[in-house]
């Protein structure tokens, strides 16, 4: 599997669990909706996934590597668009990107290359060399999912990508992201808007911590009826 959690729990204060027990598992190429309203623990299991904070409880292997033993090797294989955007705005689009590649170890022509085939599969090219304040807020988007794709992980995980954009700018965006499963990445997409989820995706509901359900979205509509 390329993404395995199993029994996570984890509390910020004694009492109140923020996610309880949470185990689920995603295969390679595949796309799947994170649902459940605010507070459900998505945003939380999102820092456990990056390791922003570390779970007391369970276990978490990314691309067959656990993230508490190997942890380096586990996150190489992670990309990773966070729901607040993180674009450094006085820097061009390509030198964001070239930026995020140093930090994966990637210099020189092999950085550049890999600049030039994100920025042409999210049909950004032509905004290279535009400072990031000078772009809309879905080429904002566009460009932190190139800087996530350009040290080609194998699984990618999308909090709430498409806050504050409109209708057209977020179907791009959630257009792209099936696009990459299709490719093989295996891709979670945090969300609370079901417009963003087709009917054949595998969606996983949160509900205070908990995991609620488990099925494609056709199934949990039909059940809803």
């Amino acid at each position: 599997m390329s993404l395995s959690v199993d029994a996570l729990s984890f509390s910020y204060t004694p009492g109140r669990m923020a996610l309880d027990g949470l185990s689920f598992t995603l295969a390679p190429g595949s796309f799947t909706a994170l649902l459940g309203p605010n507070g459900a623990g998505k945003s939380t299991l999102f820092a456990l996934l990056t390791r922003l904070f570390t779970a007391p409880h369970g276990r978490i292997a990314i691309a067959g590597h656990d993230l508490t033993h190997s942890p380096l090797k586990a996150l190489a294989a992670l990309g990773c668009v966070f729901q607040q955007p993180t674009l450094d705005l006085d820097l061009t689009t390509r030198r964001n990107l070239l930026y995020f590649a140093a930090l994966h170890g990637l210099s020189g022509r092999p950085a550049r290359d890999r600049a030039d085939e994100v920025l042409a599969m999210l049909s950004l090219t032509d905004r290279a060399d535009t400072p990031a304040r000078a772009l809309s807020g879905g080429q904002r988007r566009r460009v932190e999912l190139a800087r996530a794709l350009i040290h080609r992980p194998s699984v990618l995980l999308l909090d709430e990508p498409t806050v504050g954009l409109d209708a057209a700018s977020r179907r791009a965006i959630t257009d792209h992201a099936h696009t990459l499963a299709a490719q093989g990445a295996t891709v979670l997409w945090a969300t609370h808007l079901t417009d963003e989820v087709a009917p054949t995706d595998r969606c996983l509901i949160l509900h205070k911590g908990r995991l609620l359900a488990d099925a494609p979205a056709a199934t949990l509509a039909a059940g809803s009826t």
